[in-house]
């Protein structure tokens, strides 16, 4: 079985984000990128599979500017085969992502897809469901346990009663969790095998897909700063400004 994850740029989560002066973006000139944790775990769990006889083939993609060659070379280096950069430098929506990579798939033919439920950049959660739904597919979101067994897959997702186990047919559309597994260090030696890894360069063009955006950002601003709070000498001050001050939610 090929598996295909999709992967994406982000500025690294260790990173404190800062607002343009003109306030129509986060600042990325200078900062550290990396890639998406979510995605991180996604590929993670294929090279797991793979090493455990169920999986033949793992293949990476991501859509963004010939930076993300980068993210993809981490990817290699953790144990996929293959890579594919879309490249772009327009800023890509969920929809123009599962578009390329329903365009992807169309040409891989994979038997399982995995990425991570969202990036943490815009926060989204779209990707993977439209996917799924584009490619007419089952769809196992929020996974914490992916088990393939013959032609289909049992995935075990964390909702807000607890967990639920799902079986898809496969071919199906995995979105990881935090909880799946911990991704591993790339060692040195797999960090030098990448850079000779194949690594393949479309444009959205070639796959017939317009990932021209369909939203404009008009603002973007910082949270408002929460005042100080005070300190009171006894209960008694406390109730009376209790009643005194408090406000209505």
């Amino acid at each position: 079985m090929k598996i295909l994850c999709a992967v994406k740029r982000v500025v690294d989560y260790n990173v404190k984000i800062r607002v343009k002066t003109d306030q129509s973006g986060v600042e990325t000139s200078n900062v550290k990128f990396s890639m998406n944790p979510f995605d991180e775990i996604a590929v993670e769990e294929a090279v797991r599979l793979k090493e455990a006889g169920t999986a033949t083939e793992i293949v990476v993609v991501s859509v963004g500017p010939t930076q993300a060659q980068e993210t993809l070379r981490t990817a290699l280096a953790m144990g996929a085969d293959r890579a594919i950069l879309v490249q772009t430098d327009v800023t890509t929506e969920p929809l123009a992502v599962a578009k390329v990579l329903k365009a992807l798939v169309g040409k891989e033919a994979p038997g399982l897809v995995i990425l991570g439920k969202q990036a943490i950049d815009d926060d989204c959660n779209q990707t993977g469901q439209m996917l799924a739904a584009l490619l007419g597919w089952g769809q196992g979101t929020f996974a914490s346990k992916v088990a393939p067994a013959g032609d289909a897959v049992a995935v075990t997702r964390e909702i807000d009663g607890g967990l639920e186990v799902v079986s898809l047919k496969l071919p199906a559309v995995v979105t990881a969790d935090l909880r799946l597994n911990e991704p591993r260090y790339a060692s040195l030696p797999n960090i030098m095998k990448a850079k000779k890894k194949p690594l393949e360069t479309v444009t959205p063009d070639s796959l017939g897909v317009d990932v021209t955006p369909r939203l404009k950002t008009v603002k973007v601003a910082e949270p408002a700063k929460r005042q100080a709070g005070i300190k009171v000498p006894d209960v008694a001050t406390l109730v009376d400004k209790l009643k005194t001050e408090a406000r209505v939610i």
